[in-house]
């Protein structure tokens, strides 16, 4: 276990710097969480280099937890690495909802969330402000999620500039896949941190002065994927490029539909807990399984897992 005071390696009192794994969610198989392995598998990741985890995203299936379940994964997340180490996300339909979320954040100790725009509906730029501006007043720093893939709600770097202006986020999770944006973001808000929110743009976005990465195959490869990122942000191309390529077949999943069950089954084929998934989520195709675990296991016999 670790103090929840202890802050996280290298990052100050910026606590998003780093790579924060988007952690995957280990379930039974009567498909209730398998809270134990959870804390082990935050631990594990810790050990291996990362800096931290980022519970309730996505690919840790938040849509689909009870509200009691999904606050055990932060308590259990703080418990097994501390607080400053835990960015959950605090995503919700409504912006009182997703407030009590911070806020349930805050009191677990964790030191930042994450927060995706309005998403229940094509929000508007009044819309997103107010939204951030009622989350913020739960005291935690602001690290917002843009993907428009998904939300159909875009935070262009001119809207993250009013959002940082306001003092309603200090970062951004950047998933839009337009690496272009990351130099007009340093252009209107260069005080604003900029974090790899996609596995398969990490070199182009480390090289344009991301200060993180919300990172989904580190789940499997934690140590390849913490060594390309530390080697891409200090610019040693040497390093990073060829452990780019051999890594690329596996990132690029994290920008698929099915990244959580690729996910998962590479962490399972690595000797990991990665297991099955909750519906509406259905298992990978048979050629999709193929391909993923020809490329993790083509991975691990170069040494990367």
């Amino acid at each position: 276990m670790t103090d929840n005071t202890a802050s996280a390696a290298g990052t100050g009192n910026r606590p998003w710097h780093g790579v924060l794994v988007a952690t995957a969610l280990p379930l039974r198989d009567d498909l209730s969480v398998d809270h134990d392995a959870y804390a082990d598998h935050c631990a594990w990741l810790v050990a291996n280099g990362c800096d931290g985890v980022v519970p309730n995203g996505s690919l840790g299936e938040y849509q689909v937890l009870t509200p009691d379940e999904r606050a055990k994964v932060v308590e259990t997340a703080v418990a097994a690495i501390g607080g400053s180490r835990v960015m959950p996300g605090v995503a919700a339909y409504g912006s009182a909802e997703a407030r009590r979320w911070a806020e349930q954040a805050r009191d677990a100790g964790c030191a930042s969330v994450m927060l995706l725009p309005p998403n229940a509906y094509r929000a508007d730029e009044r819309s997103v402000l107010a939204h951030y501006a009622e989350v913020a007043k739960a005291g935690l720093p602001i690290v917002a999620y843009n993907n428009p893939i998904d939300t159909k709600v875009d935070l262009v770097p001119e809207l993250l500039a009013k959002l940082h202006g306001e003092g309603y986020i200090h970062g951004v999770k950047e998933f839009s896949g337009d690496v272009r944006r990351a130099y007009r973001i340093a252009e209107l808000a260069p005080e604003l941190d900029l974090l790899i929110g996609a596995d398969d743009v990490l070199l182009e976005l480390a090289v344009a002065g991301a200060k993180g990465w919300v990172a989904g195959y580190p789940n499997a490869l934690p140590a390849a994927s913490v060594e390309l990122y530390r080697a891409a942000v200090r610019g040693d191309l040497d390093t990073a490029l060829p452990l780019y390529r051999q890594l690329h077949p596996l990132l690029r999943w994290d920008s698929q539909v099915e990244f959580v069950q690729a996910i998962k089954l590479s962490m399972d084929i690595v000797g990991r807990h990665g297991g099955l998934v909750r519906p509406p989520r259905v298992p990978l195709r048979a050629d999709q399984e193929a391909a993923v675990r020809a490329a993790t296991e083509k991975a691990v016999a170069a040494g990367l897992g």
